[in-house]
């Protein structure tokens, strides 16, 4: 698909005085003297959401959105945290940040950078469509506005979220009439919560994989709504009747596992953008695909970009190179920055575990933290 290579984009797109710059570590912000969701360790990492693609161990310090704290911490236990409201204004070494709502997952947000009376956004992930479990994405006019394009070719157009689920409702609907358990495949992160807290829940009971649970628990800890679920492993093994009229969430880790045999007569879905893409159910090997992203559509992507104001865009990950070029056609300066940010299947998590990853990752010598500078001295890092 790709006419150039991304490294070709991203070196056409450097200027200089650029706010932010891409370097080996992740994208750095050279006056701020910090990074933004960096994949190798660093001092100062600003943290846009906690997806294990943007949020990594081994950073000494660690700004996010309070809002997205206690996801962030089960994820990553034990980091030196420091949080900031949306729309609180913090100094770092004379640049201005703030961080706004980005309607990705719980918690996510987008970093507005202001210096020498310049602004720029950077989006991390995001979507425009409405959420109940997260803030809804807020337009920040900027400069320079820094987009992924996950799902940035012109097929990606999603229905609205209440049709799809419709679609889930029916379908757990008809499975429990038939006396058949509903096992739906999503990310546990995000995705899954959404999908919690927008079925009918009065079709039948509900139960997680426990995977689902630790962000089901830092999601109620924050304020989110859902509704009663109940873990498998709760249920004796030969106690399949309890599944017949349920619907189960599990990590895509799960399809083909041995955990499935508990549920007997059960039908299977994938809940995901990619179920747009012909074959993809198919490939996938379940009975349904419902269409459900947390991340922007085709024509999302264009009005994002549209309200942000900005005169200069440069995009990180998904379908790079056709987003530049459809950019540079309507006019825009555009190019490219070489990132490690992936898409939905990097939250494909590990059965029985949220990450994989552990602490034992931290290059640095225990006791560092104590003694390098936070982000604001005035500021004290918080941990739970």
């Amino acid at each position: 698909m790709a006419s150039e290579p991304t490294s070709n984009i991203a070196a056409d797109n450097a200027g200089p005085g650029d706010l932010v710059i891409a370097r080996p570590e992740g994208l750095y912000c050279p006056p701020g003297d910090f990074y933004i969701d960096p994949w190798q360790p660093v001092e100062r990492a600003v943290i846009t959401h906690a997806h294990s693609d943007h949020a990594r161990f081994g950073h000494r310090h660690y700004l996010a959105s309070r809002a997205g704290a206690n996801v962030l911490l089960s994820r990553l236990p034990d980091i030196s945290l420091q949080t900031l409201a949306y729309g609180e204004r913090l100094d770092i070494n004379g640049v201005t940040v703030s961080l706004h709502p980005a309607g990705h997952v719980l918690g996510s947000a987008q970093l507005r950078i202001e210096y020498g009376g310049r602004v720029w956004v950077a989006s991390g992930d995001y979507k425009l469509d409405p959420d109940p479990t997260c803030d809804a994405f807020e337009p920040v006019r900027c400069d320079t506005f820094i987009t992924e394009s996950t799902f940035g070719l012109p097929i990606y157009r999603w229905d609205t979220p209440q049709t799809v689920f419709d679609g889930i409702d029916s379908w757990w609907r008809h499975n429990a009439a038939q006396g058949r358990a509903s096992v739906l495949f999503c990310y546990s992160f995000g995705k899954a919560q959404r999908v919690l807290a927008s079925v009918d829940a009065g079709i039948g009971p509900i139960f997680c994989h426990g995977a689902v649970e630790p962000l089901n628990r830092a999601y109620r800890e924050a304020g989110v709504r859902l509704p009663p679920v109940r873990l498998v492993s709760e249920i004796p093994p030969k106690e399949k009747a309890t599944f017949k009229q349920a619907l189960i969430v599990a990590p895509p880790s799960a399809q083909g596992s041995a955990w499935l045999k508990r549920f007997g007569d059960y039908s299977d879905a994938f809940a995901s953008g990619w179920m747009r893409l012909r074959g993809a159910r198919r490939r996938r090997g379940v009975d349904r695909g419902f269409v459900l992203s947390d991340h922007a559509d085709w024509p999302a992507l264009q009005t994002a970009i549209h309200a942000s104001g900005a005169q200069r865009v440069i995009v990180t990950h998904g379908s790079v190179e056709p987003m530049v070029r459809w950019l540079r056609e309507q006019g825009l300066e555009a190019g490219a920055f070489a990132t490690q940010y992936g898409d939905d299947t990097v939250e494909a998590d590990a059965l029985g575990s949220v990450e994989t990853v552990t602490q034992d990752a931290v290059t640095h010598a225990p006791g560092d933290e104590a003694r390098a500078p936070a982000f604001d001295a005035n500021d004290t890092a918080s941990r739970s």
